[in-house]
């Protein structure tokens, strides 16, 4: 296993091409680029729609940009370097609630894949194999455990502090910013993290290490609602409200591709979606790490994208609380299903 391969910056392009949607209606040869990070099977939606030719057919020449940890797609998209980013949720609402107005176009997640929590492998082998047990554990000097996300304010931030105050345990623990797997990974075996926040393929890939082990677990059934009380966007892809009303065109094109991606994926064997993303983007990860966190969504929810206002409005426990420096937000502000109504009602 190669980690250092996961921080490298991955880019792909499609070429402008025929399309199969009518002239008049379709975006030609438009320059478009996605920004996410870190880079995970998780954000394999863009990669797969790449690689399977739907941004070639739509007519854009499309970008994959990707940084070390969830906020750079936001950022990347703040400062202008991309058009669309894909994120966690709170992302376009943080976005929205500092001057630059996002819409949230589709979810590609709506259990979270990340809000898992692994422990130190000596702290789990002395007895510290739940959140309450990890809470009350003290380092050197008496002092908190460490909680490691990927940044302060990323999707892991949010979701993995909600987790403990959800439990009344938000002030036992400290948080720091861990990064990307090729920090993570070593920062808990060297004890510098307690914990770490972490995707599927990292769990797989820290338990085969012997650096730690899971203690949350949001694939079993029932955790996730415990805490959260059901589904709600998690992952979704989003854009600014300028670049809607400059170019709908391109956003419905861009959708389209999108929704292609996450229509192949729910009637694909995962086996066969693993082989067409892996030698590309994933050749040096764990095999059983990219098939871990390619199988997470199908088997959580439906898989179609949607985002209802009751799902939305269940996302007021993590995103407004002290310390996420986000709003309460009206559904209709922020959240536009129209280009997804209109893709899906193309692909069928």
């Amino acid at each position: 296993m190669t980690i250092t391969r996961r921080a490298a910056l991955i880019a792909g392009s499609a070429w402008a091409g025929a399309s199969l949607l009518p002239r008049q209606v379709r975006a030609e040869g438009k320059q478009v680029s996605l920004a996410f990070g870190p880079v995970s099977p998780v954000y394999a939606i863009g990669m797969i729609a790449e690689l399977k030719g739907y941004f070639k057919d739509e007519g854009l020449d499309s970008k994959l940009i990707t940084g070390n940890a969830g906020t750079f797609g936001r950022q990347t998209l703040a400062a202008g370097q991309a058009l669309f980013a894909h994120g966690d949720a709170s992302h376009p609402l943080q976005l929205s609630a500092r001057g630059k107005p996002c819409k949230i176009l589709l979810a590609t997640e709506m259990v979270c894949s990340y809000a898992n929590i692994m422990v130190r492998q000596d702290l789990y082998d002395s007895g510290i194999t739940t959140v309450e047990k990890l809470a009350a554990y003290k380092r050197a000097e008496g002092a908190k455990p460490i909680v490691a996300a990927t940044a302060i304010g990323s999707g892991t931030w949010v979701f993995g502090t909600y987790v403990f105050e959800a439990r009344g345990l938000g002030d036992k623990v400290n948080w720091v910013a861990g990064g990307g797997p090729n920090t993570m990974f070593p920062s808990l075996q060297t004890k510098q993290f307690d914990a770490i926040m972490a995707p599927p393929s990292w769990m797989v890939e820290v338990e085969k290490t012997g650096f730690g082990k899971t203690i949350y677990d949001t694939s079993k059934p029932g955790v996730f609602e415990k805490d959260f009380g059901g589904t709600l966007p998690v992952l979704v892809i989003y854009t600014l409200q300028d670049t809607i009303d400059q170019d709908k065109a391109m956003v419905q094109a861009y959708v389209n591709a999108i929704s292609r991606a996450m229509a192949y994926v729910k009637a694909t064997p995962l086996a066969e979606v693993q082989a067409l993303v892996t030698p590309k983007y994933f050749s040096g990860i764990d095999p059983d790490a990219v098939s871990a966190e390619l199988g997470f969504d199908t088997s959580t929810w439906a898989y179609d994208g949607h985002i209802d206002k009751v799902s939305f409005e269940r996302g007021a426990k993590p995103w407004y609380r002290k310390g996420t420096d986000i709003p309460e937000t009206r559904y209709e502000d922020v959240v536009n299903m129209s280009f997804l109504a209109t893709a899906q009602a193309k692909t069928k």
